[in-house]
């Protein structure tokens, strides 16, 4: 599988990257050892970079697949800690429920946070900075959904990765479109940040329009990012592998879909607005006592009219 170098860090990963969150307590919640199996999967079948973050819960399901793979691949994980305390306490979280001693990647989580968060959280990015010194932590930078914030990451001297959002139809861009993030991206890549590319099936949605998706993405790396797929089982670890290699996937393309998907609201995201409710035309949606969307799967008729309605890209598909 292709190799890449992120940017200055001189951090050799591969081309593709296994998002965990889906496999996670966050959303489709696979059992540990089950979950395990499958990133152990992906490590075997060469994939050799990791994507996680604190709020995904999904550190122990990493260590235990570094336990059977026999594998070391390189980690990236972030924390949305607005405070030096807390992103000290979120890296040493890391390092012990990972059982390392020292970390690759690791990240400001802000994927919504308006432009000023670099200003916001200098202390947390400060805290990341003095980790790097130390020599614990590789390389540090941010993860976002948001133009402007990776025009500034752009310039930044703290920052050495950028981790940020785009897909095909330019789904979930904040303060710009597709034109403008491929804009910044690449402003990123010219001085020298490492780039990393998330959200290229749009949380699932583009499954059916894959080769599309994922030839935009291939397209636009040119051999130069990493592309960032969450993975739920083997066989999306098989499909993904083969395609990166350029092998046919027509056969697992034609199983991922079909496969029983369903459309669901991640809660750590949704912030109750009710958008998502005025668009369902099955009434699937209610809001529950916690002042957060939920679907009623029996009701769903997987239209995705939700998806479009949500300003916070909190609606997936799994």
């Amino acid at each position: 599988m292709r190799k890449i170098t992120l940017g200055r860090t001189g951090i050799e990963v591969t081309e593709l990257c296994f998002g965990v969150l889906p496999i996670g307590p966050l959303q489709k919640d696979v059992p540990v050892e089950e979950a395990s199996d499958t990133i152990a999967h992906g490590l075997l079948s060469g994939i050799s970079f990791i994507d996680t973050a604190q709020m995904y819960k999904t550190y122990p399901h990493i260590r235990l697949a570094l336990q059977k793979s026999g594998i070391t691949p390189v980690i990236c994980s972030k924390s949305g800690a607005t405070t030096y305390e807390g992103m000290q306490s979120a890296v040493e979280e890391a390092l012990s429920e990972l059982g390392v001693n020292k970390l690759d990647i690791f990240l400001l989580h802000a994927a919504r946070v308006n432009d000023e968060v670099l200003d916001e959280r200098k202390d947390a990015l400060k805290c990341l900075a003095e980790y790097r010194e130390k020599g614990i932590i590789k390389a540090v930078g941010i993860s976002t959904h948001v133009v402007e914030v990776v025009r500034r990451a752009a310039v930044h001297p703290d920052i050495d990765i950028v981790f940020a959002l785009i897909n095909e139809p330019g789904k979930a861009i904040i303060g710009g479109n597709r034109q403008e993030m491929e804009e910044a991206i690449n402003t990123c890549h010219a001085n020298n940040k490492g780039i990393m590319l998330m959200k290229l099936l749009a949380g699932g949605n583009l499954v059916s329009d894959y080769m599309e998706a994922m030839d935009y993405a291939v397209k636009l790396s040119a051999g130069r990012f990493a592309l960032a797929i969450g993975m739920l089982n083997k066989q999306e670890v098989d499909m993904n592998v083969k395609y990166m290699l350029g092998e046919d996937i027509t056969e697992e393309l034609a199983d991922a879909k079909a496969a029983d998907k369903q459309f669901f609201i991640a809660k750590v995201v949704c912030n109750g607005c009710g958008h998502c409710i005025t668009m369902c035309h099955s009434e699937a949606i209610l809001m529950e006592e916690d002042g957060k969307a939920k679907i009623d799967q029996g009701k769903c008729l997987k239209c995705g009219y939700c998806v479009s309605a949500c300003p916070r890209f909190s609606v997936r598909l799994i």
